[in-house]
């Protein structure tokens, strides 16, 4: 390791850092405008100036140039300080003076940098240029006179999105930032490079004028929009959620997060359950909670009560419900609404081993049945970052647009039971192997034949699990540990044909199954289950609650409390305990944290924030064949794929102009 000297201060620094990275290691900082941790280096801001011995009698590019053995770097000297001054001065040139109205305002780097390293004043006179505004999309508000070519969006797009959609044209002064061709940025991960821009050239357009920073409540929460767990910052005012940024988790999200993460928010104002509802002569009328308790109290049920959670559940909320029905001395609980049956005695089976983090490593890669930039963007990253270090990666499936070098082998699942030569000599002879199964996979029973190739592959050895089912809903493996499921599904569920039912956020359910049943809906938005149900008790979204999530990767992670649910919404648990209290029973729990306790008493590992440990892998079972085709997958629009997202008009804003606008274009024709 390679000593260096940085204002007096020697320390070691790893072969390969730049003198930027041995600058942070001392304590020192280097103002930067280009340099991104995860982006390729740039070097072309210049900002990021320091003085190097020996070497050339000039300022240097700290974030390009190698640190080296025996290095005197200065980032204080008088030469340094003047350079500096010097980019600021230039960088302002042109910068329009509009912070005032700009959305930018504090929490701008070009505002932070130019008080901190800038000159008390300008020396230029000239007339500023002004560039015309690029169209992004619906999500990306442009102001390219503020640009000031970092390319930060460029590398973005290139590298880490994988879709070519942004770049640059002209040269010198005339450079502008575009998308191509003027069109709209399609890619799931497009508004990342909202927080990559350091000035105001890149903002949120649904967030345009809503609020300054100072003005806004931080609280740290989890994203529920899929199965990643993506680490979030709710901001809010007053009883609104105003916006979501990212929070960086190397494990988890890294620093990035979906689109439909950032923007489905606007959904949590619209359409939103805020009274107590009874069907009464075929409509929903207005009523009282204690109008709703007696009317499910007088079904009389008994133990034949069924509850099925839906894609958003938090754990306390399910485990409220697991004790509700326990009292009631009924176990017909499921959480997955849409039918699938696939074993849950092993978690391991069903669980993203390799880790998110770990599947980067991974040399040779099937996916069956999933369409990972919809169902998982995140680990659509990953998955990138993997193809980059030349994995081999083969899917079988309909075909989608990858992002990255890979070969379909077709739609039928037969294939798994005689996969070509070439594709086993290439899993057995990896040295770190991995499959990932998809929804389309898990609905096809996939899972046993995938168990039998794991084992053929060797997918599990030292240091490394190459077995991996990739979830669609954040609430999945947080059910599947507290035992919410059946062994025939939610099969089970409607052949016990139970008197009172249940619906917990429960939307993708086919209700007209349970024909009999009074159905019971708790939940936030009045979206599908709301509109079958006979009552309808309103709840809280994820942000007007705590809760615990667990991820695709078994990952616990905790959120908290943003806002207040509006009108008389409650939180899930505490509809559940007084509902206990209507039908006669005790459920052990009066407060969130004797709930959690209890929960926590029942399943450990929910109370501990990090991975959990599902244990080995089962046998597979002889003779296990694949049989059907993945000629579809479960999601059909990203951009809708939940009560929030399908309340969202910004949701539906970009439904309509990102996916279906070529259909609307030759409709029209």
């Amino acid at each position: 390791m390679p000593k260096v000297t940085v204002d007096g201060q020697e320390i070691e620094v790893p072969a390969g850092a730049t003198v930027l990275q041995a600058c942070e290691l001392a304590g020192k900082e280097v103002p930067r405008f280009c340099y991104h941790e995860r982006l390729s280096i740039a070097g072309n801001c210049r900002m990021c100036l320091v003085e190097v011995k020996p070497g050339p009698p000039k300022p240097q590019a700290s974030c390009a140039l190698p640190a080296a053995d025996g290095q005197e770097i200065r980032t204080d000297s008088e030469m340094v300080k003047k350079a500096r001054e010097g980019v600021m001065e230039f960088l302002l040139i042109n910068h329009p003076l509009d912070c005032p109205i700009c959305d930018q305002g504090g929490e701008c780097d070009l505002q932070d940098q130019s008080v901190a390293y800038g000159r008390g004043g300008s020396r230029y006179d000239e007339n500023k240029r002004a560039v015309t505004e690029k169209y992004m999309g619906p999500l990306i508000k442009t102001a390219m006179t503020r640009c000031i070519h970092c390319t930060r969006c460029v590398r973005f797009s290139e590298e880490v999105a994988g879709v070519d959609e942004i770049g640059a044209l002209y040269r010198g002064e005339n450079m502008q930032i575009t998308t191509y061709l003027e069109r709209a940025a399609e890619h799931e991960l497009s508004a990342n490079v909202i927080d990559l821009c350091p000035v105001g050239a890149l903002t949120s357009r649904p967030y345009a004028y809503e609020a300054r920073p100072w003005e806004l409540k931080k609280t740290l929460s989890i994203d529920v929009s899929d199965a990643v767990g993506a680490n979030i910052r709710v901001d809010s005012r007053g009883r609104e959620v105003l916006r979501v940024l990212p929070r960086i988790n190397d494990d988890v999200n890294e620093e990035w997060i979906s689109d439909k993460a950032r923007f489905q928010v606007d959904g949590l104002t619209r359409r939103r359950l805020d009274k107590v509802w009874i069907r009464k002569d075929g409509k929903l009328a207005r009523a009282s909670w204690d109008e709703a308790f007696r009317a499910i109290a007088a079904v009389n049920a008994g133990a034949s009560v069924a509850a099925v959670a839906g894609d958003l559940v938090d754990c306390e909320t399910m485990f409220a419900a697991k004790k509700l029905l326990g009292a009631l001395g009924s176990t017909l609980i499921e959480s997955r609404q849409t039918g699938m049956s696939y074993p849950v005695d092993n978690l391991a089976a069903v669980n993203f081993n390799s880790t998110l983090a770990g599947i980067e490593e991974a040399d040779a890669i099937l996916i069956v049945g999933s369409h990972i930039r919809w169902e998982a963007p995140l680990v659509n990253v990953r998955l990138r970052k993997a193809a980059k270090r030349g994995a081999k990666i083969f899917l079988v499936g309909a075909e989608w647009e990858t992002t990255f070098a890979a070969e379909f082998l077709g739609e039928d699942l037969t294939v798994l039971n005689n996969l070509p030569d070439y594709v086993n000599d290439t899993m057995k002879g990896a040295e770190r192997p991995a499959v990932i199964l998809g929804g389309a996979a898990l609905a096809n029973g996939a899972l046993a034949p995938a168990l039998a190739l794991a084992e053929g592959w060797n997918l599990v050895r030292e240091g490394w699990n190459g077995f991996n089912v990739l979830h669609m809903a954040a609430a999945r493996m947080g059910a599947l540990m507290l035992g919410f499921a059946q062994a025939g599904g939610i099969a089970d569920l409607i052949a016990a044909k139970p008197k009172l039912l249940l619906a917990l956020g429960a939307d993708e359910v086919n209700f007209a199954t349970f024909d009999g049943a009074l159905k019971v809906y708790i939940g936030h938005h009045g979206d599908k289950g709301a509109a079958a149900a006979d009552i309808v008790l309103p709840g809280s979204a994820y942000t007007e609650k705590p809760g615990t999530y667990v991820n695709t990767e078994g990952r616990v992670q905790y959120a908290d409390k943003a806002v207040f649910a509006p009108g008389d919404a409650r939180e899930d648990w505490t509809i559940l305990r007084a509902l206990a209290d209507a039908l006669g029973v005790t459920v052990g729990f009066d407060s969130f944290p004797q709930l959690r306790a209890a929960m926590v008493a029942e399943v450990p590992a929910l109370g501990v924030e990090g991975l959990a440990n599902y244990g080995a892998l089962p046998a597979a079972v002889a003779g296990a064949k694949a049989e059907g085709r993945i000629a579809a997958y479960p999601i059909k629009d990203f951009y809708l794929t939940n009560p929030i997202a399908r309340s969202s008009a910004t949701m539906q804003e970009c439904s309509s102009e990102l996916l279906h606008g070529e259909d609307v274009l030759e409709a029209a024709e």
